[in-house]
Parts: structure tokens; sequence; C-alpha cells
């Protein structure tokens, strides 16, 4: 884990809320549910690239704030009946301190 990087501690992010991170392949919203568990994806709705971190987080999804997809926080899918998914970015937790896999830096073409 010598590699990841340090993006900011959960208790920065509001319980079921998300703060985001700008990376050179676009923003990465970093999510917070009630139950304290972090997870990562790309700051964009796979439907019509709506910003995901404005998004109401519920459970361990999101519903995107522009036409109420809601999309898995574990796996980036859009769930039944709509299609889609977006990119998950690996994230570890170590005392309250939030660890980005250093992947969510490299394009999707490498």
């Amino acid at each position: 884990m010598d590699d990841w990087i340090e993006i900011g501690r959960v208790a920065d992010i509001p319980r079921r809320g998300a703060r985001c991170v700008t990376t050179p392949t676009g923003r990465i919203a970093v999510f917070r549910t009630v139950e304290d568990q972090v997870f990562a994806l790309e700051d964009r709705c796979p439907h019509k690239g709506g910003p995901l971190s404005q998004g109401i987080v519920h459970g361990a999804q999101v519903t995107c704030p522009l036409h109420n997809f809601v999309i898995s926080l574990e796996t980036g899918t859009a769930q039944a009946p709509d299609e889609g998914q977006v990119r998950t970015i690996p994230l570890s937790v170590v005392e309250g301190r939030i660890f980005m896999a250093p992947e969510a830096m490299l394009s999707a073409a490498e």
C-alpha cells in the first residue's frame, strides 16, 4: 500500500454525502454511508453524465440528481430497469484516513 494516495479522512465526508477528488482521468466522488463505509466512483452518471457526488446516498447506493438513476456504490452498476456502469476506484481506510488506489490516476487507455 506504499503507493496508495491519501485523499482525506472519513470524518471530512458527511454521512450520506460525498466529496470529490480531481485526478488526471477526471473527478472521483468519494461517498460515506450512514454506516461509515466509504466508496469511490467516477463522478458522472452513465445515463447523461450527471454529477453523482450531488446525489442522495441511501444504503450502499446513490441516486443521480438529474434523472434518478440508482447506482450501486459497491459495483458502479445502475440498478434495473436502468442500464449502465461507472468505474469504481478501490479505497482503503487506515485509522480514519482514506487512501485511493494508484490506478485512479491512470487513464482508461493505459
